[in-house]
């Protein structure tokens, strides 16, 4: 369809010098009446559309002519190479539609109004059918029928979609002086005239400019264009036969060159460029899809001395030098927003942001926290990379005779990496704050009044159904509840007594968590040296809010009898090394959940003690010899958050 719209302003502008007449073309939607609704195209606000079947294109221009009659006939025709044609649109047409039939009208020799009708398809060569009537003046009417399902499915659907794709093609006709034809869209009884579209998408031309290639000289239309939902990022258009050929984004490929721009004298706008040269006439392919023209490889030599790197290169530099005062302010604030973000969402990178700054980066300040991050940790991990191989060379360099700059390029690798590891270790303390923000979440009532079940709050604090060699050294979250749980011979998370290598328990109780560590375990042990005593540790977890603490559900009781359990198994280490026999390992339980009355109920019957906030109960149990500990969710945030305040803010993250 866009091809038969290009022929049609090209059949207008061929008209006789002095036509009074306004070159017009139109183009209309064709549906299938019959067919079910495409309800697939719906959506808010949109009412089901017939699938498209076909274009009627038709022009008030030259008409089919001998000469063009015969170019038509013939593939690969130079009838028209002066505009960078090549005489095989008609297959593109054959490309998506099954058939094409064309009408049209013309003055011969003598002024005459003469007709012309005929079709064609793969099947069939042209077929011509006589002389077309109907016409006052010369003109065309190009149907293209049986629009090929393939096509049909990933081509827009509505008018508006359909001419604002016709104009976004054709917009070089649209700015070249003399202008275009008047070009409208009609689908059933929606008329869009393209003229109307020129105030929608451009704010206003900029000063045009010629660069020079290797001695081959390209022009290129700058423009603003405003700001919309389509129009929102900067592109360059390769043209090519009066027509765009490609569509190339600018995003990030000049410094400060992202989206949208600000000119104090215009406000907004998004920057695009139409390029357009002899030489891209004479490189483009006959589907006008692309270039005869390559791209630069490393290390080899191309066979023609300019490449589309070559062009793009000298585009990208002259886009540097016509935007220069709003890419400098939009470098700025894209250094303002990196900042803002390190400063109160990202703390990891502010050792290392002097380092990422040098590298030149510079980010769209429109960028949602998530890209900044991924940019941020792009770099890093470029840091890192190149500081290890700096100090691979140091330390090779080390072994031999160092040079004279030795000394100062091994202070300059260990700033290096001093900072890396402050980062590393502000990344840390930063996923501490997310956790404890997380679980302050998940502890909370939704909108139904319901609260998280309790696996949600387990798995937050240490992954389901796991144990010690499931989890990697930075895999649980342990230390919300005791700091000291990081340092473990052995731990399981939701697993039986009887799977676990640490019990001889033939027990299927799942305990919620269950750790055991030697105490004062040496580095190394002598052959047939017994290990020293283990300590137990088992927590309970329990739905915010729950109020069935009754005494066949006392979650207390629970974590006792769990402990007498693995004291009566034959126990061994995690290695399955045997533990020394006895019924007093020291044992510390855990119980997370919240203070209700039942709850309160049994900390009282097991005679624990308030602790001073009221946030939890605690107490020794001296018949099971175990220390006991009741916390709730609130307080194991606010214990947790107290302990990790001062690193907190020493990254300014609010506590």
């Amino acid at each position: 369809m866009l091809e038969a719209i290009v022929n049609g302003i090209q059949a207008i502008d061929a008209r006789p010098v002095g036509s009074d007449e306004v070159g017009r073309i139109e183009v209309k939607v064709r549906r299938d009446l019959q067919e079910e609704l495409d309800l697939g195209q719906t959506g808010p606000g949109r009412a089901p559309m017939k699938p498209i079947i076909g274009f009627d294109v038709s022009d008030n221009g030259l008409g089919f002519t001998p000469e063009n009659m015969s170019s038509f006939e013939t593939l690969d025709s130079d009838f028209k190479s002066a505009l960078g044609c090549r005489g095989v649109g008609r297959l593109l047409w054959l490309k998506a539609f099954d058939r094409v039939s064309v009408r049209s009208a013309y003055e011969d020799e003598d002024g005459k109004l003469r007709g012309r009708q005929f079709r064609f398809s793969i099947a069939q060569e042209v077929e011509h059918a006589g002389d077309a009537e109907g016409f006052d003046s010369p003109g065309s009417v190009i149907s293209l029928d049986g629009f090929k399902k393939s096509f049909q499915q990933n081509a827009p659907k509505g008018v508006d979609a359909i001419a604002r794709e016709i104009f976004e093609h054709c917009i070089w006709y649209f700015l070249r002086p003399g202008g275009a034809p008047v070009v409208t869209v009609a689908d059933e009884d929606e008329t869009i005239s393209l003229a109307d579209l020129m105030d929608e998408f451009v704010d206003s031309a900029m000063t045009p400019s010629t660069i020079e290639v290797k001695g081959r000289k390209f022009d290129m239309l700058n423009l603003r264009l405003k700001v919309t939902t389509r129009n929102s990022v900067p592109r360059l258009h390769w043209c090519a036969a009066s027509r765009v050929v490609l569509e190339e984004k600018l995003s990030g490929k000049v410094p400060g060159l992202h989206g949208r721009l600000v000119d104090g004298s215009t406000g907004e706008f998004v920057y695009a460029c139409y390029l357009t040269s002899d030489f891209l006439d004479e490189r483009v392919r006959s589907d006008r899809t692309a270039f005869d023209i390559s791209d630069r490889i490393p290390g080899q030599t191309l066979v023609d001395d300019l490449s589309l790197d070559d062009i793009r290169e000298a585009v990208l530099e002259e886009v540097s030098n016509i935007l220069e005062g709003p890419l400098s302010s939009a470098r700025e604030e894209g250094k303002r927003r990196v900042h803002e973000f390190v400063t109160k969402r990202a703390p990891r990178y502010r050792p290392v942001l002097a380092a990422i700054e040098a590298r030149g980066i510079t980010v769209d300040p429109s960028a949602k926290d998530q890209e900044l991050e991924l940019q941020l940790h792009q770099q890093l991990q470029k840091i890192e990379s190149e500081a290890f191989a700096k100090g691979q060379e140091i330390f090779a360099e080390a072994q031999a005779d160092p040079a004279d700059d030795f000394a100062e390029r091994l202070a300059g690798y260990i700033a290096t990496v001093s900072d890396i590891n402050q980062s590393d270790l502000a990344a840390y303390v930063a996923r501490r704050r997310t956790v404890l923000d997380l679980l302050g979440r998940l502890i909370r009532a939704d909108k139904e009044g319901k609260y998280s079940r309790e696996d949600a709050i387990h798995s937050l604090i240490v992954p389901m159904r796991t144990e010690s060699n499931d989890i990697a050294a930075d895999g649980s979250n342990l230390w919300i509840i005791d700091e000291r749980l990081a340092f473990h011979d052995y731990l399981a998370s939701d697993k039986t007594l009887k799977s676990m290598p640490v019990t001889g328990s033939q027990s299927t109780k799942e305990p919620d968590i269950l750790a055991t560590r030697l105490i004062d375990s040496p580095v190394l042990a002598a052959e047939g040296q017994k290990l020293p005593l283990p300590s137990i540790v088992v927590v309970e977890i329990k739905r915010p809010m729950r109020k069935d603490a009754t005494e066949d559900k006392n979650p207390i009781q629970q974590c006792l009898d769990y402990v007498k359990r693995i004291r009566a198994g034959g126990v061994t280490t995690a290695s399955g090394r045997p533990i020394p026999p006895t019924q007093e390992p020291p044992a510390f339980c855990y119980i997370i959940a919240d203070l209700t009355e039942k709850m309160i109920e049994r900390c009282e019957i097991s005679d624990l003690r308030p602790t001073h906030d009221g946030l939890g109960y605690f107490g020794y149990n001296n018949a099971a010899k175990a220390y006991i500990e009741v916390v709730s969710f609130d307080g194991l945030i606010n214990a947790a958050t107290e302990r990790n305040r001062a690193f907190f803010d020493k990254l300014g993250l609010p506590t």
